[in-house]
């Protein structure tokens, strides 16, 4: 008597860029598809693509779209991943283990049901609702479909005025891609300098660098709306005390986690809206579910605090876990420090842990100290200024956070301060790291550790 194989087991994916084809790609490594079948749904036209580079591709320092492409659809089906373009997932029923979903060039449905699920379904621009905000020529910029609308929009622009409302990563790249674009670029900012990762007083740094480049920086600026002309297109951009002409508008006010689907079928969510998971990245309280990439609330890892942060880096590791898991294996993510780099034209910025108004936030007693620095040593050619500003908790020593903004080799010594807050390290600690060392790279006495001895001294005498 032949022995009847039971059905293979089906996951579903939604969401196709860094987190669910992630997930589905390591599912498919630990097992085949006669064990594991995984269908996947991406609304738009691009898969596993680098959002972060759009920036740069608009600034023209990429010059072709495809290169952000990390793996085509035809890449992941020829993998055995059945891979649904431009469908769109409109409904979660989780007591029948199914998702309804809308193929959006017919607009055909059909149902399609689970054993396990993976929401990967990012963030979203935020976008004010105010008069004027949906008109054409204003722009946010989240995925390759958005910054092909904009490199569209700005082919079809006579004038070379622009507006970005908002002065965060995405906010100020774009505002260095426009100028790079031949714009005249004006950048409105609620807060009291750009950068609001930063502390004010390191913010300041990046408001000198922007206004250097050209970019007319405007501060305390609350936008209540967007004037368009007899075309219907965005023509100015008003505030509480201006008008702004502007031909384009980029929205730069951040993202936050497109959690809708979640939402109504019952999912639960976290203070900033995004899906809380445990350290198996597995949805709370559904065995066979699991969520990740900006979609989702993690561990920061130095506050004890659910965070949101939509970064590439967090989602590609999140889908690593998730298709360890899915695909039968056990696979964790701790959390995060909040680590994060940027830059305008040549001025780098840097940040990991907690900024003061965080460290407050959380209830830490803390002692904060800056220092300026070089990124080489003083006599040798090409040495840079730098700043480092140090937070660590008044009572222990223990590292709180570490903000960095200098030229060439600046930035990237974030990941010194990143890998001792992982490791719960104090300042007093980290003065002994033994970091490499030859004057092309560093002075004796790396500036992040200058600033580790300064505060270090400042727990002792406090």
């Amino acid at each position: 008597m032949s022995r009847v194989s039971p059905r293979a087991e089906r996951l579903v994916v939604i969401g196709g860029d860094a987190a669910g084809m992630s997930a589905a790609s390591q599912a498919r490594r630990l097992r085949g598809p006669d064990e594991l079948e995984i269908v996947a749904f991406e609304r738009g036209h691009f898969t596993s693509y680098s959002a972060c580079g759009i920036p740069y591709w608009v600034g023209g320092d990429v010059t072709e779209r495809d290169q952000l492409i990390a793996r085509t659809p035809g890449e992941h089906r020829e993998r055995a991943i059945d891979l649904r373009m431009r469908t769109e997932v409109t409904e979660i029923d989780t007591a029948g283990q199914r998702v309804r979903a809308c193929d959006l060039d017919s607009g055909a449905e059909s149902w399609t049901s689970y054993d396990k699920l993976v929401i990967a379904t990012g963030a979203r621009p935020v976008r004010p609702e105010m008069p004027g905000m949906d008109a054409p020529g204003v722009h946010g910029v989240q995925t390759l479909d958005d910054g092909q609308a904009l490199l569209d929009s700005l082919a079809r622009t006579r004038g070379r005025r622009a507006v970005v409302v908002g002065a965060g990563y995405i906010g100020v790249e774009m505002a260095e891609a426009l100028i790079n674009r031949g714009y005249g670029v004006t950048v409105l900012n609620r807060g009291k300098e750009p950068m609001s990762t930063l502390d004010p007083d390191m913010g300041r740094l990046v408001h000198r660098a922007m206004e250097g480049l050209g970019i007319t920086m405007v501060n305390d600026a609350e936008v209540t709306k967007v004037l368009t002309g007899d075309d219907g297109r965005v023509r100015a951009v008003v505030t509480e005390d201006a008008e702004y002409p502007a031909d384009v508008v980029v929205l730069g006010i951040g993202v936050r986690p497109e959690t809708s689907l979640a939402r109504a079928a019952g999912l639960p969510l976290g203070h900033h809206r995004g899906l809380l998971t445990d350290l198996a990245m597995r949805v709370r309280g559904h065995e066979n579910i699991w969520a990740g990439g900006d979609c989702v609330e993690v561990l920061d890892l130095v506050s004890g605090q659910e965070r949101h942060i939509a970064l590439g880096t967090h989602a590609n590791k999140h889908g690593q876990v998730i298709g360890t898991n899915a695909g039968g294996g056990y696979a964790t993510f701790p959390g995060v420090v909040g680590t994060a780099v940027s830059k305008v034209c040549d001025l780098e910025i840097a940040r990991t842990g907690l900024r003061e108004k965080d460290a407050h936030r959380v209830g830490l007693r803390f002692e904060a100290v800056t220092i300026e620095s070089t990124s080489r040593a003083g006599y040798y050619p090409g040495a840079s200024p730098m700043t480092v500003k140090m937070l660590a908790e008044r009572r222990t020593g223990r590292l709180l956070g570490v903000q960095i903004v200098g030229r060439e080799g600046a930035a990237k010594r974030v990941d010194i301060a990143a890998v001792a807050l992982t490791a719960g390290l104090t300042v007093e600690q980290m003065t002994a790291l033994d970091l490499g060392y030859a004057p092309p790279f560093s002075p004796v006495w790396d500036p992040v550790l200058v600033a580790a001895r300064k505060a270090a001294a400042k727990v002792r005498a406090a």
